[in-house]
């Protein structure tokens, strides 16, 4: 039977460490218990909030609705032709399935490894680093349509992944809660190693960007983030908190006039990729605090909590 706690504190749910509280909050399990949560959120009329391993988000207040908190889980997987397919329930950790993914020599998300949160919350924001997204091994999700009132599955397509985007923060905001996530990964350990600055810490240590073991690239990815990146346990804090901001051709050309040191990539599409860490530093902002919370002093699209 579903359990409904109130005035329950967040404090250890979010990875900011913002100490607020929960009217109501429910730990989801299964499917069903879902679908009791969203019932008794309807029939008392509260709004509900559906949180994951707390990354990328800011607690701004008490919620004064039921927290639905997604701590499914369940790893399964099936052979396909070079490969494996994963079903991946949405309350687990996503560095962990990275890690045991490696262990069982299944290969293509080793680039993402270290990221903070939740499977289930992966599509929402199509994460990626170092050269990877996960629309590259994402195979179709599973959940719960609240306005329709039923389980459906959409495929990768449907999901509409591009930069840190998705239907899930478009079309189906707030409609659609994942449940289960669907990947496809091979077993042929070949590397993306296409990223500057992982192909030179590559080099930097002996290994030859060409040939290197999808392993090494994690352990790689892995020490890049622990030398630029917080720990979240030692200094609370939201993660890569800001997005890098998309500009025109035109607009980025007459920046590079103003500011040629400017970090900047071109996209397939024509739109160029900004980088949102120098933007922040050029307005002053890295390394700087507004009371407790403040922007870190090594990675400026990191907000700390130093309270």
């Amino acid at each position: 039977m579903l359990e409904i706690a109130k005035n329950v504190s967040l404090l250890n749910h979010n990875t900011l460490g913002v100490a607020a509280q929960a009217y109501a909050y429910s730990a989801i399990d299964s499917d069903g218990d879902l679908r009791d949560a969203l019932q008794y959120a309807e029939q008392h009329g509260l709004p509900s909030l559906v949180l994951g391993g707390g990354s990328n988000i800011v607690l701004s207040d008490d919620y004064p609705g039921l927290v639905i908190h997604m701590r499914q889980r369940g790893i399964s997987a099936s052979p396909i032709e070079g490969g494996v397919a994963l079903r991946v329930a949405a309350g687990e950790n996503w560095d962990a399935l990275l890690r045991y993914c490696l262990d069982q020599g299944w290969y293509g998300l080793e680039n993402l490894i270290a990221i903070p949160g939740s499977v289930g919350a992966a599509p929402v924001q199509n994460i990626g680093a170092y050269g990877v997204e996960l629309s590259h091994c994402l195979a179709w999700v599973e959940g719960w349509d609240r306005q329709l009132g039923e389980c459906r599955r959409l495929s990768a397509e449907q999901c509409q992944l591009a930069y840190r985007d998705s239907i899930f923060k478009d079309a189906l905001r707030d409609q659609f809660i994942i449940t289960e996530v669907g990947l496809h990964l091979r077993h042929r350990a070949h590397a993306n190693t296409d990223y500057p600055a992982l192909r030179q810490f590559l080099v930097e240590h002996g290994e030859s960007p060409e040939k290197v073991h999808p392993r090494v690239v994690a352990q790689a990815v892995a020490a890049i983030r622990a030398a630029k990146l917080p720990d979240v346990h030692a200094e609370p804090n939201a993660g890569s908190f800001f997005k890098n901001p998309l500009v025109s051709a035109d607009v980025a050309k007459q920046l590079l006039i103003d500011f040629p040191e400017m970090a900047h990539w071109p996209m397939p599409d024509g739109q160029v990729k900004l980088a949102a860490a120098w933007l922040v530093d050029q307005c002053g902002w890295k390394g700087r605090r507004l009371g407790p919370v403040g922007v870190h002093p090594k990675q400026a699209i990191v907000l700390v909590n130093y309270q």
